[in-house]
Order: C-alpha cells, then sequence, then structure tokens
C-alpha cells in the first residue's frame, strides 16, 4: 500500500474531481497498456478504499468524454474479466447507488440489444450507435444521466477521501 504525499493545503483545496485523481494517479499512470496480471497485482496491493477508488476510476476517466465512450467502455467493463464487478465493488463501497443503478440500466440495455441481435458482449463498439438509431437515443439519455450522476459521485468519493485521509494521504510537514 502506497500513500500519496501532499501538501495539507493541497489536500484541503483540491477539486473533488482532481482530489479523486491525485490519490490513485501514480498506479493508474504505472499500469496504462500493461498486461491483465501486472493490472491485476497493482490493484491488489492496494488498500481497500484505494482498490474501490482505482476502480471508479478506471471506469470514469474512460467514460466521461462522449455518449460513444460511455457506451464502449460499459461494454468492455461487462466482458473484461473482473472489471464489471470491481467497479461495482467499489461504488458500492461508496455507497454510490445512483451510479450502481445507471449502471444497471446501461447493462441491461447492452445485454437486451445484443441478445435480439444474438452478439457477443465483446462486438460492441463505436458503429453500433451509427447504425442504430434507437440504440445511440439510449445510450445518449443514459450518458445525460450519467453526467448529472458524475458530480455526486465525485463529491461523494472525495468526501470519504477527506474523512478517511489515512487511507490515501500522507501529509508533508
Amino acid at each position: 500500500m502506497t500513500l500519496v504525499t501532499m501538501k495539507q493545503a493541497d489536500f484541503d483545496t483540491m477539486s473533488d474531481e482532481r482530489l479523486g485523481w491525485a490519490c490513485v494517479e501514480s498506479t493508474l499512470l504505472s499500469i496504462r497498456g500493461k498486461d491483465v496480471a501486472t493490472k491485476t497485482q497493482a490493484i491488489t496491493s492496494l488498500n481497500r478504499s484505494q482498490q474501490a477508488l482505482c476502480m471508479f476510476r478506471v471506469f470514469y476517466d474512460h467514460a466521461k468524454d462522449s455518449a460513444s465512450e460511455y457506451y464502449s467502455w460499459v461494454s468492455y467493463l461487462l466482458q473484461a474479466p473482473g472489471y464489471w464487478p470491481g467497479v461495482i465493488g467499489g461504488l458500492r463501497y461508496f455507497g454510490d447507488e445512483n451510479m450502481i443503478q445507471l449502471l444497471e440500466e446501461t447493462k441491461l440495455v447492452i445485454e437486451e440489444r445484443n441478445h435480439k441481435l444474438n452478439k457477443q458482449i465483446d462486438f460492441a463498439s463505436f458503429k453500433d450507435l451509427e447504425q442504430d438509431r434507437e440504440l445511440s437515443e439510449t445510450v445518449d439519455r443514459l450518458y445525460v444521466k450519467f453526467r448529472e450522476i458524475v458530480p455526486h459521485s465525485m463529491k461523494r468519493i472525495s468526501t470519504f477521501i477527506r474523512s478517511n485521509q489515512q487511507d490515501f494521504v500522507t501529509i508533508e510537514g
């Protein structure tokens, strides 16, 4: 378990989003582009709070920029071993039921579409949204909800971090 070192003033004044990123940045950057075993080892070496934060950031950082990225990343999480339970478990750890509900709703949309088309989940792509207007409209609606819920998720997580500083940060003198 590695804690991030920062000044008290930075810890106290960072935005909710920045604080969450700062607490797991080095771990996430160290595993970027690495194989599954390396990623798993890095995540399991963290304490439970850091693991939950990492899994949220793995989801959020990839899904935040557009409806198509949101759709593609949720699809990826569903087919990548351990990712979906990790993200849901992380959200549950922080008590973020609204985001869990949205992700479960998105999962259902993806699974129903793939079942209807007799496709495997790992075939989901940006093209799905271009070729299926109904899916595109549904994903746009889900993404709007995602953008509405995210600030509350960030606030919930940063409040947890600030209340459990010892799980994330060493304050430098």
